[in-house]
This record gives C-alpha cells, sequence and structure tokens, in this order.
C-alpha cells in the first residue's frame, strides 16, 4: 500500500500565489507532497486516492491566533451573556436580552447547586442594557446566602452579590482600584480589573485560566476548533507549570487530537527576567502539536469596560481614562527583558493609549537590542489610527485586531463608549494592510465564538447588529480576510513556514467547508458551512 494519500476536492484554495486554485492535494508522513490535478503526486511514485472530500471546498486549516482554552471549559458555569451562544456540545443557550431574564436564568441555575456551592455566571455585559446596571442588589434577589459572582463577557469587569462583597472584606472603607462605589459609597458590587476582581475569585474557587489546563478542557478546545475548521489555536495567557506542560503534552501527542495548540506564558508570577527564562525553558519543549516559548502582557482593560487606556478625548460619557493592569513603567521592563531574551512578545492592548505606550517600550527595547525578525504582536489594538499602524509597520510589529467587535459592540461603541468617529475606525484592518503591516483578525473566544469565516464576514462587512455599516472605508476583500485568517495569523505565530498555505512542504492542515468562500456574495461569508479539519492528513468531521 502507498504511503502516500491524494485526496481530491471540489476546489482547493491554497493561499500560495504560484497555484491559488487546485483540485487534489497529495498528503505523505503528514506533509503536503503536491499540489494540483489528479497527477500531482505521479512523478513521487504510487499514491492511494480519497475521494471522501469530492463533494467540499479545502482551503488552508484556518488559524486563530487570539483565543483562550477556557472557551471549551466556560460551560461548567451558567451562561448569562446577551447573544445566543452554542456550546462544545453543539447545544443551543439562549440569550438573555434583560435584568431580569439573568435574574430568573440564575435563579433557575441555582436550584441545581449543592448548599454549599457559589453561583458563579459569565458572559454578561451591561453595555447592551444600558438604562441599569447589574449591581449587587439584583444579585441579592436570587440568593442572599450564597456568595455570587457574575464575570462580564470582556473578562475583564464582574459583579457580585452582597454575600461575596463579604467574603472579599470590601466595605466602604475599602480603597481598592476598582471596587466600584455608589454615591452613598458603599460596594455597588461591580469589580474591575483583576486586582478587584482577584479576592473574589481566590474565595470562590474561580479559577477560569486553571480551567484551561485539564485534560477535558484540552479537549473540550479540540471539539470547538473542529467546529470552527481551526486547525491552529492560541490559549492567549496561560499559566503553565511543569505539570500542565506534561498533560499537554499527553493530550496534543495523540494521533486523535485535532488541533495545534499554542499555550502563550502569561506575563505574571516573577520578575521579567524570571518570566522570560520560564518562557525560553518551555520553548525546548514544544512538539509539532504544541508551540510553546512566547509571553503574553496585559496592558490596559476593556472599551466596553471604560477600562482602556485611550487618547484625548477620551470617552463620551465622560468616564475616567481606564486602567492600567500593567503601568507603563513596567511595560517597559517586561518589553526589554523579554525582547534581550529573544522572546516573542503578544501585548494586550484596547486603547490606543496602550498601543501608544507599547510601541514606545518596543522601540526602545530595539534601540538596545536590535532583532529585525522580532515579529512583537499587538494584540485587539482596535484604537489603533493610520499613524500608529504606519509606526508598527516601521518596527516589524504585527497586529492582530479583534474584528468580531465590529458586529458585537460596534453599535455601543459609536453611542456609548468612543463615539461615532473613532467608532468607524475601529480594527482599522484596511489601513493596516496599506501601512504593510502584518495582519491578523481573531475572536478571543469565549468573549466572542471561535468562528474565522465570521471573524473574517465582520472585516470585510464591517455591519452591526442593528445593520449599519460601521466603517466602510476600513472593509476589506473577501481575499484579504482569507489570508487575516490563515498565512497572516500564522506569521503572527511565526508558524507561516508550517502552515497557513496548501503548499508543499507544509503540514497537511485543512478547513473542510461545504462552499467556496471566494465565489458566494460576501454578505454571506459568516454562513458558509464548516464540515471539518484535516490535522496531518486525517480527516475530522464536525
Amino acid at each position: 500500500m502507498s504511503d502516500t494519500t491524494v485526496f481530491r476536492a471540489k476546489k482547493i484554495i491554497t493561499m500560495d500565489p504560484d497555484m491559488p486554485v487546485a483540485t487534489h492535494v497529495a498528503v505523505r508522513d503528514g506533509r503536503i507532497l503536491a499540489v494540483g490535478g489528479a497527477d500531482c503526486a505521479d512523478q513521487w511514485g504510487g499514491a492511494s486516492h480519497d475521494d471522501g472530500l469530492s463533494g467540499t471546498v479545502l482551503m488552508p486549516g484556518l488559524v486563530e491566533g487570539h483565543a483562550h482554552m477556557m472557551a471549551g471549559a466556560m460551560w461548567r458555569y451558567a451562561y448569562a451573556g446577551y447573544h445566543d451562544r452554542i456550546d462544545p456540545d453543539g447545544v443551543l443557550w439562549k440569550g438573555l436580552a434583560d435584568i431580569d431574564g439573568v435574574v430568573a436564568g440564575l435563579k433557575e441555575y441555582g436550584k441545581r447547586l449543592g448548599p454549599d456551592d457559589p453561583l458563579v455566571a459569565w458572559g454578561f455585559d451591561p453595555i447592551f442594557l444600558p438604562t441599569e446596571r447589574l449591581n449587587r442588589n439584583h444579585l441579592d434577589e436570587i440568593d442572599r446566602d450564597r456568595p455570587i459572582a457574575v464575570m462580564y463577557s470582556n473578562f475583564h469587569l464582574m459583579c457580585v452579590n452582597s454575600k461575596a462583597l463579604e467574603l472579599a472584606g470590601y466595605s466602604r472603607e475599602t480603597e481598592v482600584v476598582g471596587v466600584a462605589k455608589g454615591p452613598d459609597g458603599e460596594p455597588v458590587g461591580e469589580l474591575r480589573e483583576m486586582a478587584a476582581m482577584f479576592p473574589v475569585m481566590r474565595r470562590l474557587g474561580i479559577d477560569f485560566r486553571g480551567l484551561s489546563q485539564t485534560e477535558p478542557a484540552i479537549r473540550s478546545y479540540g471539539k470547538v476548533a473542529v467546529r470552527a475548521g481551526v486547525t491552529t489555536a492560541t490559549d492567549l495567557f496561560a499559566t503553565i507549570e511543569d505539570g500542565d506542560v506534561e498533560t499537554l503534552l499527553r493530550v496534543t501527542g495523540e494521533d486523535d487530537y485535532p488541533l495545534r495548540l499554542v499555550p502563550v506564558l502569561g506575563a505574571i508570577g516573577g520578575s521579567p527576567e524570571e518570566i522570560a527564562a520560564k518562557a525560553l525553558r518551555l520553548g525546548e519543549r514544544g512538539t509539532e502539536k504544541l508551540r510553546l516559548g512566547a509571553v503574553k502582557l496585559m496592558t490596559d482593560g476593556s472599551i466596553q469596560g471604560w477600562t482602556a487606556r485611550v487618547k484625548w478625548p477620551g470617552y463620551v460619557g465622560g468616564q475616567p481614562n481606564g486602567i492600567w493592569n500593567t503601568p507603563p513603567d513596567m511595560i517597559h521592563q517586561l518589553v526589554e527583558a523579554m525582547h534581550r531574551n529573544g522572546v516573542q512578545l503578544h501585548i494586550h492592548t484596547n486603547g490606543d493609549e496602550a498601543s501608544e505606550v507599547s510601541m514606545n517600550a518596543i522601540e526602545a527595547a530595539l534601540r538596545k537590542h536590535p532583532w529585525s525578525g522580532h515579529r512583537h504582536v499587538l494584540q485587539h489594538a482596535q484604537m489603533m489610527g493610520r499613524d500608529q499602524f504606519r509606526r508598527a509597520a516601521e518596527l516589524g510589529i504585527a497586529v492582530n485586531l479583534f474584528a468580531n467587535h465590529i458586529w458585537y459592540f460596534g453599535d455601543q461603541h459609536a453611542a456609548l463608549t468612543i463615539g461615532v468617529d473613532r467608532a468607524r475606525r475601529m480594527d482599522a484592518a484596511r489601513s493596516a494592510l496599506d501601512e504593510g503591516v502584518v495582519l491578523a483578525i481573531h475572536s478571543d473566544a469565549p468573549v466572542t465564538p471561535m468562528a474565522p469565516l465570521f471573524t473574517a464576514w465582520c472585516a470585510v462587512n464591517r455591519r452591526t447588529m442593528s445593520g449599519r455599516v460601521l466603517g466602510e472605508n476600513q472593509r476589506i476583500t473577501v481575499e484579504e480576510a482569507l489570508h487575516a485568517i490563515t498565512l497572516g495569523a500564522a506569521r503572527t505565530l511565526k508558524m507561516d513556514g508550517e502552515i497557513g498555505s496548501v503548499s508543499v512542504g507544509k503540514r497537511a492542515d485543512f478547513a473542510i467547508l461545504g462552499e467556496d468562500p471566494t465565489a458566494v456574495d460576501p454578505s454571506r461569508l459568516k454562513d458558509v458551512p464548516v464540515l471539518g479539519t484535516v490535522m496531518d492528513g486525517r480527516v475530522f468531521r464536525a
């Protein structure tokens, strides 16, 4: 029997300019041997032919360059979001459209819990309910004796009930930044950013990131990826200890695990030098399906939570200008240490002030330690202007834009956070490409669902939930958007020599689609069916 398999498809979109379209791809030892017609592998000897995908369209395995492995594990908690969501097993969870619905839904969920269990929910977003903020009084209606915590969809804020505030020791005397208080000086229950949230999370045993390192979470993440056509995905703020590495190596090393996993170490828990040294040690343990060695740095917070750091004129409602999760002087120290040690950085920057500070830090590090191939990445970078993209290109900085925000939050940003003018240029993919930036686009799952074709649709159409086109001059073409979820994303991970296109020598990773995304009307790009993936030549059905 031949060790080469030739897969036939209705069409193969290669993302390779030397042969943009094909009908057959030959696979040997998990790699692409040849691309073209039915005879593409003939010169390499015998081959077996597989027609099982002949009615489908293949393209490179989609690459999710900014997501979190807790996307699969979050479903152990109650979902309290505004939008309908589908869990890893394909179960539909209906969105909750108002506070009364949230309270009623969580009351019902609480009946399933043991008497000593806290009630934890996720996915809520107050920006869709602007007439009244969720507060501790609402949650006290559910249960005054059981601690309750509702994590917002952006994972930068939460709301808790009186019992949870009591357990954390929060009162009118509390001076912790991010503990919101009412006119009477008492905490209202809203906690903003990690310094304020962590005491509650610790006392309630909430460890969202720790969930990512369990075997069920890793396997669930693989299911999420197959349903989305994704063959490579990040876990973009991972806490990774030696025992975690062993679990990751074992699960990802299985032939039937369908995903190349890229956990990126969170820059916490040590000095800059210690974090850099840990990243380098982790990098030495990487495999074909588990990539380690990069570091994620958190700078600011969330635009819709008003905790992102934005430039003048600030927020349209006059809210204070955000919260630094990492102060600017420490951003400079961390960037300098990672850069000097040859560690690639992924830097969370939602507001344009955060992007500016991060680029200042990278430029300072480059002056001290020239490194032309660093390819540090600004993640989210939602408010960057054309001048900032130009500077990013000059400094060799890649950008991964949160394109999904246009649909999910665009109307709210125009009306409530940054105003119409700046909302038009949010997630400005056109400007980024025009200025020569290495560009990816992402979902930030579980903040929004992992679905790269939907993300591409957002960048192409820039439609909001109300149907308006927000920033028509920032739209990109379908081909450019598909590049951003394949080769563009691969470049931000420094994996473009292995994945991102159907090219000879690369891994045989493909997305299996029910229609041709380049042939449908651009308004239907999000509706192209995902039928599964191919990983190393092995077929996984959604």
